[in-house]
């Protein structure tokens, strides 16, 4: 168990998930939170990183910082994606060895899995198959990430453990018309079109592809439980274990903002992976299940969108 007082250092703390992991642990009583901007803390620079850990040695790490962004930001910008989380992840778990972190945790992503995996996908089919080729670059750097932590515990005895997320939203998202991830790029699009009055909205693929989405609170809280509860090699899922396909969903966000238009679908544009849903029985297991369903965190989601006016500009 973490104690109160032990200084937990947060990895990327202005993202959504490092902001929402901040969240979780002051709310559990956790205060003596480390945080550095990127303009304080390069982590794609090894001396940097080197430098703050010497100083700082700090008991626990959440590396939640990573370069992301949705399938034409990864297609655009593959060798990018996949240098830049592989420097900063390498850079920030070889440094907490160095400097006796008691535990770490590793954030990395459901695309890790193969794009044909079993439905739902458990924690052991990591690498039996090939990937999805639209993401691949950043799921690889992700592979290599919760690899190097299992490598170290099983080397050099550490606590190091990685837990992979399903499809994220909430506060603090990114907006972006055309590098985000599909919800709050579907709360932009449903939003610029209600306040414009248009007629239609055009969406990408066929709508039928499947999803899974989780409030990005919910994952925070598990991962404040993980760390708290769980030590091993293997990687755990975090998800809800419900899905929905992105029509449904791009219903769902119409309703919820209120536009009455007609949606349209360009087929023309590419769905990604047919199906992504989680195995999540191991998290549920070991005594955890998520608390938001989705329509209440969509509500969230969009009062965050309109609350935040910097954010939705961009």
């Amino acid at each position: 168990m973490m104690e109160k007082e032990a200084k937990i250092y947060v990895a990327g703390h202005r993202g959504m998930v490092g902001s929402a992991i901040v969240r979780v642990l002051e709310k559990k009583g956790y205060h003596n939170i480390l945080t550095k901007t990127h303009h304080e803390l390069n982590l794609c620079r090894q001396t940097e990183v080197e430098s703050f850990f010497e100083e700082e040695k700090p008991d626990y790490v959440f590396l939640a910082a990573a370069k992301v962004g949705g399938i034409v930001a990864n297609q655009e910008a593959l060798a990018d994606f996949m240098y830049d989380n592989m420097i900063l992840e390498m850079n920030v778990i070889h440094s907490a060895w160095q400097n006796g972190c008691k535990k770490l945790l590793f954030l990395g992503s459901s695309c890790i899995y193969p794009r044909m995996a079993p439905q739902p996908m458990p924690e052991s089919c990591l690498l039996t198959s090939e990937l999805e080729k639209t993401n691949e670059a950043y799921a690889l750097a992700k592979i290599s990430g919760l690899k190097y932590c299992e490598f170290l515990n099983r080397q050099y005895g550490t606590d190091y453990i990685s837990a992979m997320p399903t499809n994220l939203y909430g506060p603090n998202d990114n907006y972006h018309p055309t590098h985000s991830h599909v919800l709050p790029a579907l709360i932009r699009r449903f939003h610029e079109a209600k306040t414009q009055g248009l007629p239609q909205v055009t969406c990408w693929g066929t709508g039928a592809p499947l999803r899974e989405f989780l409030y990005v609170d919910d994952l925070a809280d598990a991962c404040v439980f993980l760390m708290n509860h769980y030590s091993g090699n293997e990687t755990v899922n975090v998800g809800t274990g419900q899905e929905l396909t992105i029509r449904e969903l791009t219903d769902l966000v119409a309703r919820i903002i209120g536009y009455t238009g007609e949606i349209r679908w360009d087929t023309s544009r590419p769905d990604g992976t047919p199906r992504k849903l989680l195995d999540v029985s191991k998290l549920e297991r070991l005594g955890w299940r998520y608390t938001t369903e989705l329509s209440e965190g969509i509500r969230l989601a969009y009062e965050d969108f309109l609350n935040n006016p910097m954010r939705a500009e961009r």
